[in-house]
């Protein structure tokens, strides 16, 4: 009989941790689709009497949504009547993820996030910058890499300006853009000089970038692809170990069509499609501030709808985005505080967060912890 307070007490102290388990369960986590518990973002309960800790690992960055996450967690333990106090420890871990089969990882990188549209002037290269600079805003070391050979506007975008540097004579050294490491073919050549190359020079021109170039331990490298679906997009896609992409359109019918063509072109070589980000969705008035749909309303969703994939969000045509672009300093550079930056931010989660529930690169080296709350 005296061991019996023990078992006792033991016993309590299984039943409350499965009771934590299961309102975790409950709680579905907006950025990946999954409950904390499903998608293995728990990782430990601990109880004292009617007290207990959580610790709760996040696979992707998301520094403005830890707070939030923690908040309602410690909300719905709390609220249940068998549990007291509820401290809750969040913190992010990004880790490298599955590739094409048979290609293997880039040095220094982890994931590789392709940004597509199936066609040009739907804002591609604004919304790649920008993801790029989010992602960090979240806490990830980002990279980016312009890989349209013959209209490079990274360049301008960042702000980047010189050759790049090579400490060995046979690798280069990244350009940094607000934080970024960034490479593009417009760091090697005037800005006005007309690319005349077929495609091979072009795809192994934009291989020897992607390879040569000294990256730096990052947790992403978006890469900035060309317009289009044709042999070019479609062989640097077979040679690029792809984690995922996202493809970029307008709500326009004429542009899904073309981002269909380039989801479509994914598929054909196994990279798993993070969802679709619908851009120029609504046209904000900068004298009155009214607000339409110019370019057609819903497309994106319907798109996300038909092909099974999440629509990671929507952005106005809004002309400081452009301005900020032309200016060498994105949106999210320019303005960290502002709503279209949230926007951006929020897009970058969602795409990091549905790349974190797929499966991992086990030959890769353990990860870092990006970000740390409790």
């Amino acid at each position: 009989m005296a061991a019996f307070p023990g078992a006792f007490v033991a016993t309590m102290s299984e039943a409350l941790q499965a009771r934590v388990r299961e309102l975790l369960a409950g709680i579905i986590d907006p950025h990946t689709g999954t409950d904390l518990v499903a998608g293995g973002a728990l990782r430990g309960v601990g109880v004292s009497g009617r007290d207990v800790s959580v610790d709760i690992l996040l696979g992707y960055p998301a520094l403005s949504a830890q707070a939030e996450l923690a908040e309602k967690v410690k909300r719905t333990l709390e609220a249940d009547p068998a549990i007291g106090h509820a401290a809750v420890g969040i913190a992010s871990r990004v880790f490298a993820h599955e590739v094409q089969h048979g290609l293997t990882p880039l040095a220094g990188v982890r994931n590789v996030i392709a940004v597509a549209s199936g066609k040009g002037g739907v804002g591609k290269s604004t919304v790649a910058a920008n993801l790029a600079l989010a992602l960090q805003a979240e806490g990830a070391s980002v990279g980016l890499l312009d890989a349209d050979i013959y209209g490079p506007s990274q360049v301008r975008m960042l702000g980047l300006s010189g050759k790049p540097d090579s400490r060995d004579g046979k690798h280069i050294e990244p350009k940094i853009g607000h934080g970024l490491q960034a490479m593009s073919i417009g760091l090697m050549i005037e800005e006005d000089t007309a690319m005349i190359w077929r495609g091979p020079m072009a795809t192994q021109a934009l291989t020897q970038m992607l390879t040569d170039t000294t990256w730096s331990d990052l947790d992403y490298l978006v890469i900035d692809l060309p317009p289009g679906t044709g042999d070019i997009q479609l062989t640097l896609c077979q040679r690029i170990p792809v984690s995922g992409a996202v493809i970029v359109t307008t709500p326009q019918d004429i542009a899904l069509l073309d981002a269909k063509k380039a989801l479509k072109m994914f598929e054909k070589v196994n990279v798993p499609v993070l969802g679709i980000i619908e851009n120029m969705a609504t046209h904000v008035c900068s004298n009155c501030g009214h607000e339409e749909h110019i370019f057609g309303e819903g497309g994106g969703a319907r798109m996300a709808g038909q092909y099974g994939v999440p629509l990671l969000g929507s952005l106005p045509l809004d002309i400081r985005i452009r301005e900020q672009a032309d200016g060498g300093t994105p949106t999210v550079a320019a303005m960290p505080d502002s709503d279209l930056a949230a926007r951006y931010r929020e897009i970058a989660r969602n795409a990091a967060g549905r790349l974190s529930v797929r499966a991992r690169n086990r030959a890769l080296a353990m990860p870092k912890i990006v970000v740390s709350d409790s």
